[in-house]
């Protein structure tokens, strides 16, 4: 029941459920998604740890850099909440601060040094 509660809760947070949207387009760099909801390595990091906790985002080092990505959903739940954050129809879509999470990834890729993530 543990488990459960706090997978929920995992989810019961704003900028959590924006993380999660970035990590629709792929993997991306702790750098990435600090640029697309603007804020600060150790609040996008504190984050992070919750959601992979939860075993909804899976990490990788590379380099000096963790890099994350959605999890493989291996529970029916996990993959059903997963579908209905990202798949199409999603409330997330139209989620106001996506819209602007969108705009500055879209910025930063276009704008980012290729070896800043090495």
């Amino acid at each position: 029941m543990e488990t459960l509660a706090f997978f929920f809760k995992a989810l019961a947070d704003p900028t959590r459920l924006r993380i999660l949207r970035c990590l629709t387009h792929g993997e991306l760099c702790v750098c990435d998604i600090m640029a697309a909801l603007d804020m600060p390595q150790s609040t996008v990091s504190r984050h992070l740890a919750t959601l992979r906790h939860a075993g909804l985002v899976a990490g990788r080092r590379g380099g000096k850099w963790m890099y994350y990505r959605l999890a493989e959903q291996d529970s029916h739940l996990a993959g059903s909440v997963a579908e209905m954050l990202t798949g199409p129809g999603s409330p997330l879509h139209d989620f106001p601060e996506a819209r602007g999470d969108e705009s500055r990834l879209r910025h930063h890729f276009e704008t980012k040094d290729a070896a800043k993530c090495d």
